[in-house]
């Protein structure tokens, strides 16, 4: 194949995906797009300062900024260069690399707080990236589409397969907490603490040892299980049926032909035809649509190996620095882990499922945020389990009561504003307003 031919990689009328590769650009070139292709990269000084600041043991505070500012630029290039790889590779192919890397920075900040007995923060940061992923990230993403579209339209069944997905996953999670919470006496109905308080020293070593084993059994059982719904998620979506989340190849079989109370005239009168997301102007944008290689794929292999090595050093430090930063600032642990972390993951992240909602692209919006969300609740969360396991840890998926009560309703409020295909900037709002109610209470928790 010469190197300025375009290949279509579906069939179709104008709905035809086109990859076009001009040539395989240097090393110097591709490094040149890698380092110099986002504005995140400003934030790369910071990686120089999070090393001095940790091995010259300057503050808690700036340890903690530094790094926290270092991984976030590093958690752009692992993106950047996870869709250069994909960019030549095959759908499947392609669909396996970024559902490796699609989290690796949570994956990296679990393991390395897992690795230095921050059981609690490994807990919370997952919860975290969760809760963010699906309240803020995707309440923003809705906000910002609502500016510009009076409803965004994306399709229904893939909506409800993730929705079921996730409610699943997270049911997983809330039998631990609901094991935990059985542990009273059913004819006093005390608390665990106050039963334990009950019985004799001896004897509340002996409970609380029994319970410990139990919950880490049905955790490290649980892990498994969700390893084999996440590779059955993965088939279902990159094989069997990947018509459905293939946004630039399918022709929506599935979408909904608007009735006279609700065309696209009705609901979106006051915008410009040129605004109105229809099935036509998805086809246009997606017959313009080109994948173009910025990195040829040795330098895009050696890109991110580097960067997961600098991304593993800064997130160790900013663990380290976590438990002194909340002491002599009080600042709470959880707050840290729930609210602060998931930023560090999340905020390139934020940024381009915002901008692909502005251009009308709801259902890679929902890609992102939702999709993210399976495979932290999926994958991340019980390979975590699984290392702890083999490493010695005893990390289990008991939540704190509150915290999976929270993301019980979170989940189910996500599920109610996604089922139906549509979005808005009410919706959106509403998420976002959730978040910042949920941040408060973790604050003052």
């Amino acid at each position: 194949m010469s190197g300025s031919e375009r290949t279509p990689l579906l069939n179709g009328n104008s709905e035809t995906r086109t990859r076009e590769l001009l040539y395989d650009p240097t090393w110097l070139e591709s490094y040149q797009f890698f380092v110099f292709g986002s504005w995140f990269n400003v934030l790369l000084f910071f990686i120089p300062l999070s090393f001095l600041s940790h091995f010259l043991e300057w503050d808690a505070a700036l340890r903690f900024t530094f790094s926290f500012l270092a991984i976030i630029p590093l958690a752009k290039l692992l993106g950047d260069a996870t869709d250069q790889l994909s960019v030549r590779l095959g759908q499947t192919l392609s669909g396996l690399l970024n559902a490796s890397f699609g989290n690796a920075v949570e994956i990296i900040v679990g393991i390395a707080a897992l690795l230095q007995g921050e059981l609690r923060i490994v807990q919370t940061s997952m919860l975290g990236s969760i809760l963010s992923n699906l309240l803020l990230v995707l309440g923003c993403s809705f906000l910002a589409g609502g500016l510009y579209f009076r409803e965004s339209l994306f399709s229904k069944t893939a909506a409800q397969t993730s929705a079921s997905l996730m409610t699943l996953s997270c049911i997983t999670l809330v039998v631990p907490a609901a094991y935990h919470m059985s542990q009273v006496d059913p004819t006093s109905g005390d608390s665990v603490k106050n039963l334990l308080n009950s019985l004799p020293t001896g004897e509340q070593k002996r409970h609380q040892d029994e319970t410990t084993a139990n919950l880490l059994a049905i955790s490290r059982g649980t892990a498994v299980i969700l390893l084999l719904i996440y590779a059955a998620y993965l088939n279902f979506q990159l094989n069997t049926h990947s018509y459905l989340f293939d946004v630039k190849g399918r022709q929506a079989p599935d979408r909904e032909i608007p009735s006279a109370d609700d065309s696209p005239a009705a609901s979106h009168e006051y915008l410009p035809a040129s605004r109105l997301p229809t099935s036509t102007q998805d086809s246009q944008e997606i017959a313009g649509d080109v994948e173009v290689a910025k990195m040829n794929i040795a330098a895009a292999c050696v890109a991110l190996v580097v960067v997961t090595i600098i991304t593993s050093f800064c997130a160790d430090f900013l663990v380290a620095s976590i438990e002194e930063t909340a002491e002599r600032y009080h600042i709470p642990k959880t707050f840290i882990g729930l609210i602060l972390l998931p930023i560090v993951a999340n905020a390139a992240e934020h940024v381009t499922s915002v901008w692909m909602a502005m251009k009308g692209k709801s259902e890679l919006t929902i890609g992102i945020c939702v999709g993210s969300s399976i495979q932290i609740a999926t994958f991340v969360v019980p390979l975590l389990v699984i290392i702890g396991w083999g490493t010695g840890h005893e990390l289990t998926l008991f939540f704190a009561d509150f915290e999976t009560v929270v993301l019980f309703m979170s989940v189910i409020l996500v599920d109610l504003l996604i089922m139906d295909g549509k979005s808005n900037y009410m919706e959106g709002f509403m998420l976002v307003a959730l978040y910042f109610v949920l941040a408060l209470a973790f604050w003052v928790s």
